[in-house]
């Protein structure tokens, strides 16, 4: 039995009674338990994570490089331990967690990049113009500054890119924030084990004590003394829209209200054009039915649904997604609550009159093993009961035969914000229906042309984020560089002596970095 407590800042705590169990999914197995946090465990760590700001935030951008490339290091050196860990606490195999462990080291060492150029911090100069008629003009200067202390909610789907040391922990900590992480109840071992990591890398590159801690606990009890916290100044979820809406509503309540960054899930819908149903059926068909059933259907990137129109054509491609997704194999989900989630959601299209089941992939009766299956209906039952294009976190999809092109738009017309679209077609077909896409890039983050949306790209470009109720936020990304900036506010300064400024913001522009001086961009000096 593994047994674990509380990770506050360089100290362990296990004052509670209570524990989080760790359990494989696959077997029911317990594989060991971990101390839930008390009222006093979490005022400590929000109480050591502000006084840690104040130190933290001050690190020049090459210290907090060292500590996130350092965190980087210790996560990957945990080697076969780790991944022995995850793939027993997720169920996920052992390819797939190997690929996370160098996807959150790869994030890590990205944002050190990041802040090792500096130029990240839009830094702006104005110069003073003390003789300009008829008011003199002040000297002010413009960057971005970190919030304060962040609370991140840790990912069921993803225990290592999304969780304890993952994207929003790395952006946070970049930004120059210290990061409460709220352990998922789904792989409490594995967040211990990450956990030690980065307090590990910390303490070895002279972090304040308290910039990285670990709580454990229920959501509704250790998470919302995390969010109501004064002293906590954003958070960072990913999740189910009923947890992510809890977590904006109770930010929302404070006496001062702070961001909440949640990305809350999506149907990614994916239309395929008439040229390309006439020409590329077999290869969609296949490409389409192994993305539904990618990861068991656990991202948040999951096709969900898929339109075309009811023409011959068409019907040929029915057939073929019939017969691919009747290959297809399903697996252990993450956890008993999630396999219950995703039969509910099946039973309720299976309720609904005018949807039916088009194919169903390998059946299994094993504990928590999804079964895959692909429903059809078309876009007048669809527009008849809009929650048909609700998100069923699992291997699951919805064809939608359209009537005609206008009712494809139409279908984009209503549907609410998501993460994704995905637009296949050749170059007449995307000419043709350009009106799809100026309405698919008001509805979703990411516009997909010819791929699928499973897997994400952590780039400096991605955009992982969306209208509400994809997120909380449009106007934020939790993949790629720019998720730093949910964790940073502008800040300027007028007539501030230049022995006092941010190195930043110098005259002399000691970390020779990018800036907007006097609306020109230049590393000069002044």
């Amino acid at each position: 039995m593994i047994e674990g407590q509380q990770i506050i800042g360089f100290e362990e705590s296990g004052e509670g009674t209570d524990v989080v169990k760790s359990i494989n999914p696959g077997t029911g197995e317990t594989l060991g338990q971990f101390k839930k946090a008390t009222p006093a465990e979490v005022d400590k760590a929000v109480a050591k994570a502000a006084a840690a700001f104040q130190v933290y935030r001050k690190k020049s951008g090459k210290e907090k490089a060292a500590f996130l490339e350092a965190a980087a290091d210790e996560i990957v050196a945990l080697g076969d331990a780790l991944v022995s860990i995850c793939c027993a606490e997720s169920g996920l195999p052992q390819g797939r967690i190997q690929g996370e462990v160098g996807r959150t080291a790869g994030q890590l060492r990205l944002f050190a990049s990041l802040l090792k150029d500096g130029s990240w911090v839009d830094a702006r100069i104005d110069t003073a113009i003390p003789d300009r008629q008829p008011l003199p003009k002040a000297d002010i200067r413009y960057m971005q500054m970190a919030l304060g202390p962040v609370v991140v909610f840790g990912a069921s789907n993803f225990p290592l890119a999304f969780s304890a040391a993952g994207g929003d922990t790395a952006s946070a900590l970049a930004a120059g924030c210290p990061v409460i992480v709220k352990a998922h109840s789904s792989h409490p071992a594995t967040g211990n084990m990450v956990g030690k990591a980065v307090a590990k890398a910390a303490k070895a590159t002279g972090m304040p004590d308290g910039v990285f801690s670990v709580l454990y606990g229920d959501g509704s009890t250790v998470g919302t003394q995390l969010v109501k916290h004064p002293e906590v100044k954003a958070v960072g979820f990913t999740g189910s829209y009923g947890g992510g809406k809890a977590l904006f509503d109770l930010a929302a309540a404070r006496e001062h209200p702070i961001p909440v960054y949640a990305e809350m899930g999506s149907t990614n819908p994916v239309f395929i054009l008439p040229e390309t149903v006439k020409s590329q059926a077999e290869g969609f068909a296949k490409g389409f039915s192994g993305s539904v059933t990618l990861g068991v259907g656990q991202f948040c990137t999951n096709p969900g649904m898929l339109i075309y129109e009811n023409t011959e054509d068409g019907k040929q491609l029915t057939g073929k997604l019939e017969e691919h997704f009747a290959q297809t194999n399903g697996g252990v989900m993450l956890g008993s609550n999630i396999y219950r989630s995703y039969n509910d959601g099946v039973a309720k299209h299976l309720a609904t009159s005018g949807v039916e089941t088009l194919a169903k992939g390998v059946q299994s009766d094993a504990l928590n093993v999804a079964s895959p299956i692909l429903f059809k209906t078309n876009s007048q039952v669809l527009g008849d009961h809009p929650d048909l294009s609700e998100e069923i976190f699992g291997p699951t999809s919805l064809v939608v035969e359209a009537q005609s092109k206008e009712d494809i738009l139409n279908i984009a017309r209503n549907l609410s914000g998501h993460l994704t679209a995905t637009v296949h077609g050749t170059e007449k077909d995307l000419t043709d229906y350009k009106d799809l896409l100026d309405i698919l890039e008001q509805k979703v983050g990411r516009v997909i042309i010819n791929g699928f949306p499973t897997g994400v790209e952590v780039c400096s470009s991605m955009v992982h984020g969306g209208p509400f109720p994809s997120t909380s936020d449009v106007r934020s990304t939790s993949v790629g560089t720019a998720a730093i900036f949910r964790f940073t506010r502008p800040i300027s300064y007028q007539g501030m002596p230049q022995s006092l400024l941010p190195d930043e913001l110098k005259n002399s522009n000691p970390l020779g970095i990018w800036r907007l001086v006097n609306n020109t961009l230049t590393k000069d000096t002044i």
